[in-house]
């Protein structure tokens, strides 16, 4: 990477951060966020699942991005938010559900900030869930786009839990992603991850839940705001489910974090978070084909929830519906899975086994929205 694409990519994130916004600055905040989600989705294909160091060479989309970059300094106020960024794809239609269940649209307030929330409520357990599943969605999506999507509500009634699906806005993120990598929102008590904590609090109290029957799950920059939350709170969640995501600390400001997701993210960017006293179990998916989160961040997450060193106990390798799939557990000295990856082979930056009503989403390979139900009750069981 030059010293002038370097130079240039600073410039922009220093202009994405909020206190240095004007108001005429907020069309080339949203044209960055275009232009990084851009670049993302060029193709390109992982060499390896193995974590890799950020000094290596960018690629040539990053060379285009650079190009797109030098015409950042003379964008006027009312610039539009490249084609590339489709947003037509959220859904903004409410899913569909069975007589009987509720689907609310709702608002948290916190001390850390507040956020609109869509909360779903089993038609059998309308009142008195048996558990609770806070699921973040990716960048460009909405709760309705997501909840469609992973058909994660036909999951839990099965099982009658309910399911929170707070909402990020352009106003906290031009491309409505969870700003998983600034630090302020990859600690507790703070920030985003201060917000979903309190918000999840509240759930619990109102259906008189513990830690045993809360999880958290997400997509993309909703799976690494996911594996934070597991990180930060886990005195709250007792299992996280993350899909083509990153692990905290992966990156620290913008730049850092559009080369995470193009070539691998770093370890050291935030402080350790304290021991649990439980761990915080978690299923890890990932396709090795994905060019938008490179295969390599799925290897990092495993790596800082079990240890570098640490051999999975069992692998198992099936194919489902044309796709062949990997399942690497990892257990407790007294056998219960701490962490289970999938690595579904040919797959891309989509939910696995998801429907077609939702955005991001593959029918192929395993479903890792029952998959992640069957792994969370499993010790409760």
């Amino acid at each position: 990477m030059t010293r002038i694409f370097a130079s240039a990519l600073r410039r922009a994130n220093r202009l994405m951060r909020p206190a240095k916004l004007s108001k005429a600055g907020r069309p080339v905040q949203k044209m960055m966020a275009g232009l990084m989600l851009a670049s993302l989705a060029a193709p390109t294909k992982p060499k390896t699942t193995k974590p890799r160091k950020v000094a290596h060479k960018v690629g040539q989309s990053l060379g285009t991005v650079m190009k797109q970059l030098r015409a950042v300094q003379s964008l006027m106020p009312g610039a539009l938010m490249p084609a590339a960024v489709d947003r037509s794809k959220a859904r903004m239609t409410a899913p569909s559900i069975p007589k009987g269940a509720q689907y609310l649209s709702r608002t948290h307030r916190s001390a850390a900030g507040s956020r609109g929330y869509k909360l779903y409520l089993p038609a059998s357990q309308p009142k008195r869930p048996r558990g609770l599943i806070l699921m973040l969605h990716g960048c460009t999506q909405t709760p309705d786009d997501f909840a469609a999507g992973t058909h994660m509500n036909a999951q839990a009634e099965k099982h009658g839990l309910a399911v929170a699906y707070p909402a990020q806005t352009g106003s906290h993120n031009a491309a409505s992603c969870w700003n998983w990598f600034r630090p302020d929102d990859q600690i507790r008590g703070a920030g985003e991850p201060a917000i979903l904590a309190s918000l999840t609090r509240k759930l619990m109290k109102d259906f008189g839940l513990g830690r045993d029957a809360v999880f958290v799950a997400g997509l993309s920059a909703g799976g690494a705001m996911a594996a934070t939350l597991a990180d930060v709170y886990p005195d709250i969640f007792s299992a996280a489910g993350v899909h083509s995501g990153l692990a905290r600390g992966a990156a620290r400001d913008m730049l850092s974090a559009m080369l995470a997701m193009r070539n691998g993210g770093t370890s050291g960017n935030v402080a350790p978070a304290a021991p649990p006293s439980e761990p915080v179990r978690r299923i890890i998916f990932q396709g090795d084909a994905d060019s938008t989160v490179h295969p390599s961040n799925a290897s990092m997450i495993v790596a800082a929830a079990v240890g570098d060193d640490t051999k999975p106990a069992k692998v198992i390798k099936r194919a489902v519906r044309g796709r062949n799939y990997s399942r690497s557990e990892f257990t407790a000295p007294d056998g219960t899975v701490l962490l289970e990856f999938w690595l579904i082979e040919g797959a891309g930056h989509a939910w696995s086994g998801g429907r077609a009503a939702g955005s991001y989403t593959d029918a192929k390979g395993p479903d890792a929205s029952a998959q992640m139900l069957r792994f969370f009750l499993a010790k409760s069981a």
